[in-house]
C-alpha cells in the first residue's frame, strides 16, 4: 500500500481528547525515547489524552534484540477502555510502532500490508491464549493487561472513509501466519513480549529470529482506538480513532540505530 495513502487515512481519522494530569520522569529517564538521538519527537498537545499524547518514539537494537519505547506526555498505560460486556463493540486502546518491514519478517504472509508492533488493551475479550498475563492461572481472563501484537494495518473503506483495519483473513483462505497465532480471522500475533511502563515511558524488548531483515527498517510512533465489528464480522477490527502519530504525516522518519 502506499504510504501515503496510509498517512492520508490516518490524518482523516486524527482525533482529540480530554486531557489528563501528566506523569513525572522515572528513574531511569535517561534511556526514555525522548532522550534518544534520532527519536522521532513531538510537541505536546494539552487537547489530548496525557497518556496517548506521544512526545517521542525511538526503536534501537543490540543484536537480534529490538527495544521499541515511546514516551507520552502523561502517564503510559493509565488508561484503559471501558468494557462494553461483550466482544461485538469491545473497544480497544493501542500504542503503535509502524514499520517498514514486510509482514514476513515475523512469519505472516508476505506483502500484505504494514507490520506494527503493538501493545494493546482490551477488557472485553482475551487474545493471548498462550499467555497468563496476570499470574492467576486462567489464560482466557487477561485482555485489560497490556500485551504485545505483531498486526497487518490495510485501508478499509468498510471501517469508515479512508479507515484502516487490521487485515481480514476471509473464510476458507489460509495465508502464512507465525507460529503464535491466536486463531483469530486477522493478520495478528501474540508472541508474549511484555510491555514495561515507567512512568511517561513504554517500552517492548522483540527478539528476531534472523536479525539480517532489521537491515534500514523504519518506523514511527502512533497512539490509536480500535474497534471490535459490533456484528463480530468482517471487517472484524477497524481502527475508529488516532490519538497522535509522532512524524505527524506517518512518513517513518525513524532509523533503526
Amino acid at each position: 500500500m502506499p504510504m501515503k495513502s496510509l498517512s492520508l487515512a490516518l490524518a482523516l481519522l486524527a482525533g482529540s481528547s480530554l486531557s489528563v494530569s501528566a506523569g513525572g520522569q522515572g528513574d531511569h529517564s535517561h534511556s526514555h525515547a525522548i532522550n534518544q538521538k534520532g527519536a522521532v519527537t513531538s510537541d505536546a498537545d494539552t487537547s489530548k489524552v496525557a497518556a496517548f499524547d506521544i512526545l517521542a518514539a525511538h526503536v534501537h537494537r543490540k543484536g537480534r534484540v529490538v527495544t521499541f519505547h515511546m514516551t507520552t506526555n502523561g502517564i503510559a498505560g493509565s488508561e484503559k477502555p471501558t468494557p462494553a460486556g461483550s466482544l461485538g463493540g469491545a473497544p480497544v486502546l493501542s500504542y503503535v510502532w509502524p514499520t517498514s518491514l514486510d509482514p514476513s519478517a515475523v512469519g505472516f504472509e508476505g506483502k500484505t500490508g504494514i507490520l506494527a508492533l503493538a501493545a494493546t488493551s482490551h477488557p472485553d475479550f482475551d487474545d493471548t491464549p498462550f499467555i497468563d498475563e496476570n499470574g492467576d492461572g486462567d489464560l482466557t481472563n487477561d485482555g485489560e493487561q497490556w500485551h504485545s501484537h505483531w498486526v497487518v494495518l490495510t485501508p478499509n473503506e468498510a471501517c469508515g472513509k479512508n479507515a484502516l483495519s487490521v487485515r481480514d483473513i476471509p473464510e476458507g483462505q489460509t495465508p502464512k501466519m507465525p507460529a503464535t497465532w491466536p486463531g483469530l480471522p486477522l493478520f495478528i500475533d501474540s508472541p508474549g513480549f511484555s510491555p514495561v511502563f515507567d512512568g511517561p515511558e513504554i517500552a517492548i524488548n522483540v527478539a528476531f529470529a534472523d536479525n539480517n531483515v532489521l537491515d534500514n527498517l523504519s518506523y514511527d510512533g502512533v497512539t490509536a482506538a480500535l474497534r471490535v465489528n459490533a456484528n463480530v464480522h468482517s471487517p472484524l477490527l477497524c481502527v475508529t480513532n488516532v490519538f497522535d502519530v509522532a512524524s505527524g504525516d506517518l512518513s517513518l522518519p525513524g532509523k533503526l540505530n
